[in-house]
């Protein structure tokens, strides 16, 4: 799995100033020592990181890192994140999968879920893939689903906002069918904002017309968690 910069970097500057101590780290057990970012914090960083990778924070890092809870509790729901993300990776090794906080960043990009130019439907790979994820979905029945979707910079910023809402739509629509829960998932159009490769060319065109999800605890969850903290 993939580790970006800039995540490493929030979090180690949060994680220093929550423990300034390196005997208190010294002391604390694996899942207190990932647990050291507060609520508050994760909302700074949230802001932060979402301002510099899409307008408004409106992206998968950002509801992701906004929503951290931290402590103890956050400790065992990043514990239970790990396994998810693991699982995700064996079940579709072509998916780019990050651990991020309390959370999970999937991108699905060319060799997953891709669309080709101006369309929104599902092809049958895609299709194939996404029955991959469906299992492991179901595994964590206690996650919300942000789908944001993409589209290359070909055609007008309105038309691409409103592809790309329908590119999200299509993932939504599919999952479900397949027996998840329309309460979980969210759909975000992002257009052609915050691309991955270069829209001077095909390959790098095809590469920003993806789906990226931000799976996060939902409120069971922390509530589950923060009693088993106690």
């Amino acid at each position: 799995m993939k580790t970006t910069k800039i995540y490493l970097m929030a979090f180690a500057f949060i994680f220093s100033i929550g423990f300034t101590s390196c005997e208190a780290t010294r002391n604390m057990n694996n899942t207190q020592k990932g647990a050291g970012i507060g609520a508050a914090s994760g909302a700074v960083i949230g802001g932060i990181i979402g301002n510099n990778v899409g307008k408004g924070g409106n992206t998968a890092l950002g509801a992701i890192i906004g929503g951290v809870v931290g402590g103890t509790a956050g400790g065992l729901i990043g514990n239970s994140m790990d396994k998810q993300a693991r699982e995700i990776d064996e079940a579709l090794p072509g998916a780019e999968v990050e651990r991020v906080g309390e959370g999970i960043k999937l991108t699905l990009g060319e060799n997953s879920v891709n669309f080709d130019l101006n369309k929104s439907s599902l092809t049958s790979t895609a299709k194939a893939n996404l029955d991959k994820l469906v299992p492991v979905f179901n595994d964590y029945p206690d996650t919300n689903i942000d789908i944001f979707g993409y589209t290359d910079s070909s055609g007008s910023d309105d038309y691409n906002l409103k592809l790309s809402e329908q590119r999200a739509a299509s993932v939504k629509t599919y999952l479900v069918s397949k027996g998840l829960s329309a309460g979980r998932i969210n759909t975000i159009g992002r257009g052609e904002a915050d691309p991955i490769a270069s829209n001077d060319t095909k390959e790098g065109m095809s590469k920003n017309r993806r789906v990226e999800f931000a799976i996060t605890a939902n409120e069971k969850m922390v509530e589950d968690a923060k009693k088993q903290a106690q």
